[in-house]
């Protein structure tokens, strides 16, 4: 492969469409590393998880030109020694190279080496966290790492539950313990009782989509536990992010409301036949209500007869997601120090 290091934001910007087209072939194909995810992610430094950042992407190209390869680093000064993948850690849920499975460890060879030949001063790990348990990148760098002699150490961290939508709706119910079918259907069926005055609606692309992201970022405000994470560079991430995902045609925003009130909202992504739910938020003043059960089963329900494979509830291990029928798999932090 031919190798490139790309520094400034308008290189990496220049190959956005074979950056997207490189995805849709990669070992890992998901919405957090496209490259629209990304460049919101990097305006921001993750919502401000990070101080400071360079950028380092590691391209690699065949003989022809055809993008195989590709890494997205950046190195900050809250770890001098490492280069880190864009995402890392807490917003971005899954992370990876990009590389089509028959490229991946040629290419894990040779951005170790370009490591070795060209990283700044001082750099001596490749800190790779959320990488899936199933990625074939796993093997990979864990072969090109005993090759080069690198040092690996694999960490497994938070589980990934997800669900089968494979036979549709009824097959999904079907498969549920008894009690959680019931309790789901009871739900639903009172969520959308004419008395209760409920309605569910989806956010488009438009003027009012500002709007609707503060409208669900209020609900997230209602948490305790998320309130602290909505700092001003988060919010702003989260505009970006909604309009970069609305143009792209894979956000996905909907709210369960009770007349006027929201009383519930589940941020997702609509991508490669899957759907993601990336964050939700409700207003426990509608708690009787369960109107975050409700959103979220007319969310499998509508995924389901769209003829998609499975709901992806992400990182975490809420009991919700387990209680729908959530089987997990992890996520892990690959280390690899160089001699």
């Amino acid at each position: 492969m031919r190798v490139a290091v790309l520094r400034e934001e308008a290189d990496w910007e220049a190959i956005a469409e074979e950056w997207n087209g490189l995805l849709r072939r990669s070992v890992s194909d998901v919405p957090f590393l496209r490259f629209d995810f990304l460049r919101a992610w990097w305006a921001t430094l993750g919502g401000g998880e990070w101080p400071d950042g360079s950028l380092w992407i590691v391209t690699g190209r065949s003989e022809q030109g055809e993008l195989r390869g590709a890494a997205p680093l950046f190195r900050t000064s809250a770890h001098p020694e490492s280069l880190l993948l864009l995402g890392t850690h807490e917003v971005a849920d899954y992370l990876d190279v990009l590389a089509a499975p028959q490229d991946v460890t040629d290419f894990a060879r040779v951005l170790l080496h370009t490591i070795e030949d060209l990283a700044p001063p001082g750099v001596k790990v490749l800190d790779l966290w959320n990488i899936l348990e199933d990625s074939p990148s796993t093997a990979a760098f864990s072969r090109a790492a005993a090759e080069a002699g690198w040092a690996v150490r694999r960490q497994q961290l938070k589980p990934s539950p997800r669900v089968s939508l494979e036979g549709g709706w009824e097959a999904y119910l079907a498969r549920l313990d008894k009690k959680q079918r019931h309790e789901l259907r009871r739900k639903m069926r009172r969520a959308a009782e004419p008395q209760e005055g409920t309605t569910i609606t989806r956010a488009s692309a438009g003027a009012r989509l500002s709007e609707s992201v503060e409208a669900f970022l209020t609900l997230m405000n209602l948490d305790g536990a998320k309130a602290g994470f909505l700092t001003p560079p988060m919010r702003r991430m989260f505009h970006l992010l909604t309009s970069a995902a609305a143009a792209g045609g894979w956000l996905r925003l909907e709210f369960l409301n009770v007349g006027e009130a929201v009383a519930a909202g589940a941020y997702c992504f609509d991508y490669a036949d899957r759907l993601w739910l990336f964050n939700s938020g409700l207003d426990p003043r509608y708690r009787s209500l369960s109107p975050g059960w409700a959103l979220i089963g007319h969310l499998i329900r509508s995924a389901a007869e769209e003829g998609k494979v499975e709901v992806d509830f992400l990182r975490g291990d809420e009991d919700y997601k387990y209680r729908l029928g959530g089987v997990a798999r992890y996520v892990e932090r690959i280390t690899l120090t160089r001699p």
